[in-house]
């Protein structure tokens, strides 16, 4: 069994981040099983390895070690992969199953809907070949009036997508209303999110992702990808989400409760009992270390609420 922890390092580390390193390392451990850090830098205005650096840092100083990867893998930094996405997907563009895409983003929010359930666009195919001599000319004549290089997206077919993921259950999704033809490769030339995933997963061998709620409308996508490719997918477990006081997922410009912040305040063990509390692992925030945890891991215990927090719960319990 192989979980993994797979961060972005565009900014500090900040609470949300660290629950869901401490759950997804809680349960490769509880299983005996191995973790892996994979550092996911696509996005090459964003990313520093100055913050892949303290992240790795800050995971250290948690007591969440980690058992291969890191910054100094070169094999498990995507910004080293690049001829292995490649390689994938020249092989969907030999199923017939990918196409250039001409539209910029605006041109997609001016004329596809959110999807009702989340907010999330779904495209429409707007620039998917249909077969006729029509749609041959139109996209020729667009493509020699677009000023960049297109995206590349892959056609999916409309049909249901079911799962069941570990901690919310059995899932279903209409690949093609509710997600619509994704992109695999931006028009910057930068990897899209949902191929370097799987293949990474794929070719490091994850048998379980743990990651937040927010990417749970994501799988079918992958599974699609999965499935297409010819591969076993693995498990996928999703968490509750913190929040701030407003409702909104804990990002990187919440400074209270970044990593800087917190280390100035707490211990380690401080931090993973608040977070252990949090899970309902435990009943009170009191100072436990990640190894002692491993013992009091249970999927079961953990809500599948999201959780508002303020920095009052956090600084003054």
């Amino acid at each position: 069994m192989i979980g993994r922890f797979a961060p972005s390092p565009t900014g500090r580390m900040h609470l949300g981040n660290v629950y869901s390193a401490l759950l997804s390392w809680l349960s490769a451990k509880s299983q005996g099983g191995g973790w892996l850090l994979r550092i996911e830098d696509l996005d090459p205005q964003r990313s520093r390895r100055v913050y892949a650096e303290q992240l790795e840092d800050d995971l250290r100083w948690l007591g969440l070690t980690w058992d291969a990867g890191g910054i100094e893998d070169p094999q498990y930094v995507q910004s080293n992969r690049s001829g292995i996405y490649e390689a994938h997907l020249a092989t969907l563009q030999a199923k017939g199953l990918t196409y250039p895409c001409y539209c910029s983003r605006a041109d997609i929010l001016a004329t596809q809907a959110p999807h009702e359930s989340d907010g999330r666009v779904v495209y429409q195919g707007t620039c998917r070949p249909d077969g006729t001599e029509t749609k041959a000319e139109w996209l020729k004549a667009r493509a020699l009036a677009c000023p960049h290089a297109p995206a590349i997206r892959i056609q999916v077919p409309d049909c249901d997508i079911c799962f069941t993921d570990l901690h919310y259950g059995p899932q279903q999704f209409n690949l093609a209303k509710e997600c619509g033809d994704f992109i695999l490769r931006r028009a910057d030339g930068a990897w899209a999110y949902q191929l370097a995933v799987v293949v990474d997963d794929l070719l490091m061998g994850v048998s379980e992702v743990v990651r937040g709620r927010d990417l749970l409308s994501s799988v079918p996508q992958q599974l699609f990808l999965y499935e297409t490719l010819g591969y076993k997918a693995p498990d996928f477990c999703h968490l509750p989400l913190l929040c701030n006081e407003s409702g909104q997922r804990l990002c990187k410009r919440d400074q209270s409760l970044h990593m800087g912040t917190l280390r100035e305040h707490f211990s380690a063990e401080e931090i993973i009992g608040k977070l252990a509390c949090f899970a309902h692992l435990t009943d009170r925030q009191e100072a436990i270390s990640a190894q002692e945890l491993i013992s009091l891991f249970d999927w079961h215990k953990v809500p599948t609420a999201d959780l508002r927090i303020s920095p009052d719960a956090i600084f003054n319990n």
